[in-house]
């Protein structure tokens, strides 16, 4: 599976192009960027694949995940999709369609199941695929989302944590909205969110 990541606008969002190298099939998660060089590069690696982009998927409604979408929705021509919870806070543009837990995201040869993992926000997702994990603002490396905003639920991001993450095999990567990528079985050691589980 092809995975690229870029660290975008001013709260260093990262950004990810996910595709299948086969029928070269791709989606782009969480286009954060605010400024058209960040825009520009993300188009440059999709256009070098060859990847023809299916779905924009923000993992959340924040602005730092979101800004993009208008971009590449002009630019590609592909639906928007988040959680119908944070639906409402995508407004120029509106989300094309909204997701629930265990939809399934087809691309090419690549099957990706939809998390909905509360607690960042109400419509928090995780994307799952084979070998790795898209977490958005529910998991970090060495650490969890914020909660303190509105939608957010410190007893909900722990309840997502338990049942959604931490039951995934140590080997899974982890590939977060903020910093740098780890692995399931890396938060198990340093993550002191996993404790309280």
């Amino acid at each position: 599976m092809i995975v690229k990541r870029f660290v975008v606008g001013m709260l260093y969002t990262n950004c990810y192009i996910v595709g299948c190298p086969e029928e070269k099939e791709a989606i782009v998660i969480d286009p954060g960027f605010d400024r058209d060089e960040e825009a520009n590069e993300v188009m440059k690696e999709i256009s070098n694949q060859k990847l023809d982009v299916k779905y924009i998927i923000n993992t959340h409604g924040h602005p730092d995940h979101i800004s993009g979408n208008k971009f590449m929705k002009k630019a590609t021509g592909s639906p928007i999709l988040i959680h119908e919870y944070d639906s409402f806070m995508l407004v120029d543009p509106p989300a094309d369609k909204t997701l629930q837990d265990g939809d399934i995201i087809k691309i090419g040869k690549v099957l990706l199941k939809v998390l909905h993992t509360p607690g960042h926000t109400r419509g928090s997702i995780c994307i799952l695929g084979e070998r790795e994990v898209f977490t958005g603002d529910t998991l970090f490396a060495g650490s969890i989302g914020r909660t303190d905003l509105p939608g957010g639920s410190y007893e909900e991001i722990i309840r997502s944590l338990k049942d959604r993450l931490a039951v995934l095999p140590d080997h899974m990567k982890v590939y977060p909205g903020h910093g740098p990528p780890s692995t399931i079985g890396k938060e198990r050691e340093i993550n002191p969110f996993f404790n309280l589980l």
